[in-house]
């Protein structure tokens, strides 16, 4: 009876072990994108590419700003070993003046929790005329 509970205990713990190898990775093509100067109305909508480097899915839980001024929007779908995603980002440009922003993606990484950062100015249209 001895032999067979250590058999079953051995066989768990390789297969636990063999879990914990397959692991996502988040890797982002920039960590900032900066907007520039951009006139106040125009379209605030920007992507970030990022690539699973890991071998197993990536799945992003959430991403989230804290500011209302900033929408993220998450892919619904895993993103497959070795494949490429997208979050795209929709900052209010009806806001004049500096933009700095931070957004957060919680995924099952292995840095489970990361920060992305949107930069750069709106200005008035008037102001870009001159």
């Amino acid at each position: 009876m001895k032999k067979i509970l250590i058999i079953l205990c051995i066989g768990f713990l390789a297969t636990t072990l063999q879990a914990q190898d397959g692991q996502a990775r988040i890797q982002f093509k920039n960590e900032v994108v900066d907007y520039g100067e951009i006139a106040k109305g125009s379209d605030g909508v920007r992507k970030f590419e990022f690539t699973n480097t890991g071998n197993a899915p990536l799945i992003i839980s959430k991403v989230y700003s804290s500011c209302g001024c900033t929408i993220p929007k998450k892919p619904e779908k895993p993103i497959p070993p070795g494949e490429t995603g997208v979050i795209e980002v929709k900052y209010d440009t009806k806001r004049v003046g500096p933009i700095r922003k931070t957004i957060t993606v919680y995924s099952n990484a292995e840095e489970a929790t990361k920060a992305i950062k949107i930069k750069g100015t709106v200005l008035d249209k008037s102001v870009l005329e001159n």
